[in-house]
C-alpha cells in the first residue's frame, strides 16, 4: 500500500506544474467570469449587478447573430478536414520511397504558430501576392482578387487556411489507426476475395471509427473557438464577414471594455461547445469500436 501510495505521490508531483498552469490560466478565469456575467463591469467606473440584462441584450443583438452564424458555419470544415485526413493517411500508410519525407512535410503546419501560418497565407492572398501574380501571368484574371476583402470569399479563405493547418494533424492520428489495424484481417479478407476498396470500407473504416470519433470532437471544439487566424488576417470583416463568437467577446472585452457583455457572449459560446461536443460523443459512443465481420 505504502509503495502505491508513493507512485501515485510521484504521478502527482510530475503532474503538478502542468496542474498549476490550467489551474492560474484556465480554471481560474472560467470561474472568475461566471459571476462577471452578471454585471456591467467597469474598469474605472461604477460596477453594478444587472442580471440577465447581458443575454437580454446579446440576443438582440445583429453582431453577436453574426458571429454566432459563421461559427456555427465554421463547423462545415469539420467533415472536409476528417476526409481529407483520412485519404491522406491511406496514402502516407504506404512503404514508398520519400514517404518520411512526406509526412514530415505535411506535419509541419501542425508545430507551427497559427498567428505565422496566417500572416504567410496573407502574403500569398494579398493583391500581389504569390497567387493573383500567377493567376495574371496564366491569363486567368485580369485584375487582381480581393481574395480576404471580399465578403464572399474571405471566409471561405480562412477556413481553407484552417483546413491546410489542421491537415498534418489529423493525418498523424489516422495514420496511427490505420498501422494499428491486424494485418490478419485484411489477408483474411483478402482469401474470402475481398478486394482493396470493400477491405477498406468493410475494415479499415469501421476499426477507425473510435478516432474518427476523437478527431471529430476535437475538430468541433477548435472550430467553434477559432480566434487567432481571424484575428490577424481580418478582424472580423469585411463587414462582419468573418467575425466569429470567439473573436466577438475579444471585442467586446478588450476594445470596448464591457467585460460583463463579454463574459455573456463567452458562457453562451461555452454551452454551444457543450451541446456539440455532447452530440458528437454520443453519435460517435454509439458507432465507435466496430470490428470486421463477414
Amino acid at each position: 500500500m505504502k509503495i502505491k501510495t508513493r507512485q501515485t505521490l510521484k504521478a502527482y508531483l510530475f503532474m503538478a506544474p502542468a496542474l498549476i498552469l490550467l489551474i492560474l490560466f484556465v480554471f481560474v478565469p472560467i470561474f472568475g467570469s461566471l459571476p462577471l456575467m452578471f454585471f456591467d463591469y467597469s474598469v474605472l467606473g461604477k460596477t453594478k449587478f444587472v442580471g440577465f440584462d447581458n443575454f437580454i441584450e446579446l440576443f438582440g443583438d445583429r453582431e453577436f447573430r453574426i458571429a454566432l452564424l459563421n461559427s456555427i458555419l465554421f463547423v462545415v470544415v469539420v467533415p472536409v478536414i476528417q476526409i481529407l485526413s483520412i485519404l491522406l493517411a491511406l496514402l502516407v500508410n504506404r512503404k514508398m520511397h520519400g514517404m518520411t519525407l512526406f509526412r514530415t512535410l505535411f506535419y509541419i503546419p501542425v508545430v507551427t504558430s497559427m498567428v505565422a501560418v496566417s500572416i504567410i497565407w496573407g502574403f500569398l492572398f494579398d493583391a500581389n501576392g504569390v497567387i493573383n501574380t500567377a493567376l495574371m501571368d496564366l491569363g486567368l484574371i485580369k485584375m487582381p482578387l480581393g481574395f480576404l476583402n471580399d465578403g464572399k470569399t474571405a471566409m471561405l479563405c480562412v477556413m481553407f487556411i484552417t483546413v491546410w493547418q489542421g491537415l498534418g494533424y489529423y493525418m498523424m492520428l489516422y495514420l496511427a489507426g490505420l498501422q494499428s489495424v491486424p494485418q490478419e484481417l485484411e489477408e483474411a479478407a483478402w482469401v474470402d476475395g475481398a478486394n482493396r476498396l470493400q477491405s477498406l470500407i468493410k475494415i479499415k473504416i469501421p476499426m477507425l471509427k473510435p478516432y474518427i470519433w476523437f478527431c471529430s470532437l476535437n475538430s468541433v471544439i477548435s472550430a467553434i473557438s477559432v480566434f487567432d487566424v481571424v484575428y490577424v488576417l481580418t478582424q472580423g470583416g469585411p463587414n462582419n464577414a468573418t467575425v466569429v463568437i470567439n473573436y466577438y467577446s475579444y471585442v467586446k472585452a478588450f476594445k470596448d471594455f464591457e467585460f460583463g457583455y463579454a463574459a455573456a457572449v463567452g458562457a453562451v459560446q461555452a454551452v454551444i461547445t457543450t451541446i456539440m461536443s455532447i452530440i458528437v460523443f454520443v453519435y460517435g459512443k454509439q458507432g465507435g469500436g466496430m470490428t470486421y465481420s463477414e
